[in-house]
């Protein structure tokens, strides 16, 4: 792993990114291949990259193993990087919206050499926004939090904003869990019982660093509404996308990619079978095999169909069940 800074376009501030690439071509003499970089470039002959976004309250940290596994399918560099107010990154700005984090996913893609995006949670929100004005190739996201026509209002607990403010972070934490309802069961406890989670959990370094991360979340989830947006604001799109929902994560997630694959061509939703909303962060390797066979374009999906799409030949929002793309 690589461990680099790449400049961002608003106020000369750094946003840490985290690399992995597959093992060099050998020369004749058995030995790697010489690689050179300059000024944050790519390697040269490296084959374009692929840019790993996360979600909400934590940091990229818990997605480098499955960066790692998609480096090795693709046998392409993949990169993560820590959003804005984490890590090694530059804070949120006061003027922080869905703007910044387009503005940052440009400057670290042109950084990196890479073409294609894949997204989990807040990130996947942040990528179809950017997906809107700037070149991607291919896109994946899992559980993008994007909100339509309002339908995320009621998840925002103002509650939230009000706790984190006086520096009562467990009861923030608890109407977090109970309003986004991303914990599964665990999420439709009491208020009470949830504060005494968040206090158990911030015993753990993952629990601790939640608790930190909670301003964050705060302007995160107001971007989301601020940014709410009607099917037709999307049927400009034409990068090929593959909109994933866990079969166990909340039903908003996979109605959100229903809508849209049903108003986009270019756009194609799946469920997949026994995953939770954090599968991108969970061990195994089936979700990355699966991601790598839509941005290898090697599973038949919309990045196969979209011309014939184009031309009315076949109708769009197509919707599979790819339960059988996991037994491999």
């Amino acid at each position: 792993m690589e461990t680099w800074t790449v400049q961002t376009d608003d106020d000369g501030g750094q946003l840490e990114v985290h690399s992995f690439r597959p093992a060099l071509p050998a020369t004749a003499g058995g030995t790697p291949a010489p690689v050179t970089t300059a000024g944050g470039a790519r390697p040269v002959a490296e084959a374009p990259g692929v840019v790993v976004i996360h979600g909400t309250l934590v940091t990229d940290a818990l997605y480098r193993p499955f960066a790692r596994k998609l480096s090795l399918l693709l046998s392409r560099p993949v990169h993560c990087y820590n959003r804005r107010g984490r890590a090694g990154s530059a804070p949120q700005p006061d003027g922080y919206s869905a703007a910044t984090e387009i503005s940052d996913l440009a400057a670290v893609m042109r950084a990196t050499g890479s073409e294609d995006v894949v997204a989990h949670s807040y990130g996947g929100f942040v990528a179809l926004q950017a997906a809107r004005s700037i070149p991607v190739r291919r896109l994946i996201t899992y559980d993008a939090a994007v909100s339509l026509s309002g339908n995320l209002n009621h998840r925002w607990r103002p509650e939230l904003e009000v706790a984190v403010t006086e520096g009562q972070l467990n009861h923030a934490w608890a109407h977090l869990v109970q309003g986004l309802a991303t914990a599964g069961p665990v999420s439709y406890l009491p208020l009470g019982a949830l504060r005494m989670l968040s206090i158990m959990s911030a015993r753990t370094h993952v629990g601790a660093e939640m608790r930190q991360l909670l301003p964050t979340a705060v302007k995160e989830m107001r971007a989301v509404l601020d940014a709410d947006a009607e099917l037709g604001d999307f049927t400009g799109l034409t990068t090929p996308t593959l909109m994933l929902s866990g079969g166990w994560s909340p039903g908003y997630f996979a109605d959100t990619g229903r809508q849209l694959a049903a108003a986009v061509p270019a756009i194609e939703f799946a469920l997949v079978p026994g995953q939770l909303h954090e599968g991108p962060i969970r061990p195994g390797k089936r979700l990355a095999v699966r991601m790598a066979r839509f941005l290898n374009g090697t599973d038949g999906g919309v990045h196969s169909l979209s011309r014939r799409r184009r031309r009315g030949s076949l109708p769009p929002g197509l919707v599979t069940d790819i339960s059988d793309s996991f037994r491999a």
